[in-house]
């Protein structure tokens, strides 16, 4: 893997919202990411986070806190272009640096890329054999 170093990670800003959502709409057309209104991005900007390339997004990912115990990485998007390069890596360490500094336990990541992840340092299961079930409701 080689790590883009032009890219730059950033915490997001509110002014960003518009630019993230062109930026994440070919993601939600192809089924890779969950649509989100404005008011949803705007709060994933408290912890999100921004990869830019000449000042262009080239990722984003965010991570919601549920409490001192439980975090969740949101929307993580690379641009198809920008894949492979370390960009969806230091976006997923950004957002475990932001649970470390709010003293989060564990950050969960529901996803349809595993591998990746598991790249990133999770598994399916947690210390003591704990997993997550989950049921739908729609």
């Amino acid at each position: 893997m080689t790590i883009d170093f032009e890219a730059s990670v950033r915490p997001a800003r509110i002014e960003d919202v518009p630019a993230l959502q062109d930026f994440i709409r070919p993601f939600v057309e192809s089924d890779r990411l969950l649509p989100r209104t404005t008011g949803e991005l705007t709060s994933l900007i408290e912890h999100g986070f921004i990869a830019e390339l000449q000042n262009r997004i080239a990722g984003f990912a965010s991570l919601e806190i549920y409490s001192a115990k439980l975090a969740e990485v949101r929307s993580l998007a690379v641009a198809p272009i920008h894949q492979g390069r370390g960009i969806g890596r230091r976006l997923i360490d950004a957002c475990i640096e932001r649970a470390k500094e709010h003293g989060v336990l564990e950050v969960m990541a529901i996803t349809a890329t595993e591998e990746f992840f598991q790249r990133c340092g999770f598994d399916y299961t947690l210390p003591g054999q704990k997993k997550a079930l989950f049921i739908q409701t729609r």
